[in-house]
């Protein structure tokens, strides 16, 4: 046999520097194996984001949007590039009087939004409170130290008008947040939105903002044409001054008139007063017009609708959004796992960490449970005929040990690192494979911290091995014969020291070597290395020890201290067994 044989028909790959010393490609295999490793990780990952996600969005309000379209009708003069620049300048002042607080103002009044729970917030939130307490002020008002201060309604008044404010000014402050007002490509069309927790409100808000604008837009150009009255006025007066001084000086030349061309210049200054009077006077009620019946510089072209679905938040995106995320942190943390799981779950980290012979993947058997004494029919014992193998994998590791006995290796002791392993079974199959074989076969059972074999196979047993300890002539009768090439030898009552070490000290009436002439093949079941010193005591007395590790529960640590420790007491390591293997790992 070759060195590094693994049997299981799964081909080492390479495992991260820290686990094998060295650098190798990664292939599709390892991707496929940490996918297969890793998926629960990566599939909870991914489901938690996608519940939190999925609570939010059954938990979160639904937002809606409504537009109202208006048409500016910029009054600008001079050529086509200045009326250009004017056009835009004017309609980017029109979007920032859209947005002024007057406009907003108004339509937090008209709609009655500084009562609305959605518009304002009563409690107040963390930030207000955490600056409240650095300022050492009360979040709340203190209204029972002014009554005891003496505060009468009068006091309280302004600051009750003052809180008013406060949540009008809150109100404001968050449609600002909840409106948009934007134009519409290179156009003179600006477009007011406007979001609310219902289609209805949504729509009454952009087309309150609508005409709360224009409005705003009729007043200040009915008081800009109040003020270029109020100047005409007084312009009117003194051009009214002038033409009557004008005139009487004219009257006064004309009863006497001594020089023709003084009375044509009085004539012709009379006349330019009267025509700048008669100017003046026409603006005058133009602009008093204008007062009157003043004209917006935009109107409505489209008024909001009922919008047919919600704005926020978007289902879909935020779903989509919070699985790529949820892929994403679950990739990372499942390689983050991967890369620090000492635990093994390949026979190759094994095999090459221990330089060991040979590595063999056991699956756990759905038609088993444990390793009761259940036995090929016709043997004479209880139980059914099922074929062997039971384990799958059993087969590859029998054809192993008959190989090692060919090379005189034939007493073999099975240890796990850990308890619950399933080294007691493992040697209860391969005694029963061997036996099947033709070999004249023996298992003992030298685990005395948990001599489960001796319960299931021979619970009334008189005699077992520590009895043969003592006196190696029962060996005839405590060896219980379960099948014509098989034979069972039980623990026997423990009392002080355990068989294991009785067995290191020789002075016993028991011998591996008298044992070999009569038996082919002696399989030596020891208590776990985790939970008793036994192994590093028997073991140099074994031709060779079995190391049986748990599927993603053993760490690849402690299956190398156990190792390390039986070379260093002399024992030879013949392979490692890794039990309870998925069946797909096997493929």
């Amino acid at each position: 046999m070759t060195s590094s044989t693994i049997f299981s028909g799964v081909s080492p790959i390479s495992l991260p520097a820290a686990a094998t010393g060295g650098n190798s490609p990664l292939t599709l295999r390892d991707m496929l194996f940490f996918l297969r490793m890793r998926w629960l990780w990566i599939a909870a990952t991914t489901f938690a984001f996608l519940v939190m996600a999925g609570s939010y969005v059954l938990t979160a309000e639904p937002t809606f949007v409504a537009n109202t379209q208006l048409v500016i009708v910029p009054q600008v003069s001079g050529s086509e590039a200045q009326r250009a620049f004017a056009e835009d300048a004017f309609i980017e002042g029109q979007l920032e009087i859209a947005k002024s607080s007057d406009v907003v103002g108004g339509t937090v009044t008209a709609l009655g939004l500084d009562t609305d729970p959605d518009f304002v917030d009563q409690t107040p939130s963390l930030q207000d409170r955490a600056k409240n307490w650095l300022m050492g002020a009360s979040s709340e008002p203190d209204t029972a130290s002014q009554e005891a201060a003496g505060a009468g309604p009068r006091d309280r008044q302004p600051q009750q008008q003052i809180e008013d404010g406060r949540i009008h000014d809150r109100a404001v402050a968050t449609l600002l947040n909840m409106m948009g007002v934007r134009r519409i490509g290179s156009s003179t069309i600006i477009e007011i939105s406007a979001a609310a927790s219902t289609p209805q409100q949504a729509v009454d808000i952009a087309d309150t903002l609508a005409r709360q604008y224009i409005q705003k837009n009729i007043a200040m150009k009915a008081n800009a044409s109040r003020q270029y009255s109020e100047w005409l006025t007084r312009f009117v007066s003194e051009q009214q001054r002038g033409l009557a001084e004008a005139a009487s000086a004219l009257a006064s030349f004309t009863s006497n008139p001594r020089d023709q061309f003084k009375l044509a210049e009085l004539q012709s200054a009379t006349d330019a007063r009267r025509t700048l009077y008669e100017n003046t006077l026409n603006q005058l009620t133009e602009a008093r017009q204008r007062i009157t019946y003043p004209v917006s510089d935009a109107t409505i072209v489209s008024r909001a609708t009922l919008p047919l679905s919600k704005a926020r938040p978007r289902s879909t995106l935020i779903i989509a959004f919070a699985a790529a995320v949820g892929l994403g942190v679950g990739f990372a943390l499942a390689m983050i796992r991967h890369a620090g799981d000492r635990r093994i779950v390949r026979p190759h980290q094994i095999s090459e960490a221990g330089g060991l012979p040979f590595v063999t993947l056991l699956a756990t058997s759905r038609t088993r449970n444990g390793h009761s004494a259940r036995f090929p029919a016709g043997t004479g014992s209880s139980g059914t005929g099922a074929a062997y193998p039971a384990i799958p994998g059993m087969a590859e590791l029998s054809a192993t040990v008959v190989g090692l006995r060919r090379k005189r290796r034939v007493v073999i002791g099975i240890v796990a690192v850990n308890p619950g392993s399933g080294a007691s079974t493992i040697a209860c199959e391969l005694a029963v494979l061997s036996s099947i074989s033709g070999a004249q076969t023996l298992l003992i059972d030298a685990a005395a911290q948990k001599s489960s074999l001796s319960k299931s196979i021979a619970p009334h047993s008189s005699t077992g091995l520590v009895d043969v300890l003592d006196n190696g002539e029962l060996i005839r009768t405590a060896a219980l014969p379960l099948t014509p090439t098989l034979k069972f030898l039980p623990l026997g009552k423990v009392e002080a020291v355990t068989p294991a070490i009785r067995l290191s000290s020789r002075r016993t009436q028991l011998s591996f070597a008298d044992l070999k002439k009569e038996f082919d093949a002696i399989f030596v079941d020891i208590s776990a290395f985790s939970a008793s010193s036994d192994v590093n005591a028997i073991a140099p007395e074994l031709d060779g020890v079995l190391v049986v590790t748990s599927h993603g529960h053993t760490s690849i640590d402690d299956t190398m201290h156990v190792i390390e420790t039986l070379r260093n007491v002399g024992a030879e390591i013949l392979g490692a067994i890794i039990n309870h293997a998925p069946k797909r790992i096997e493929s």
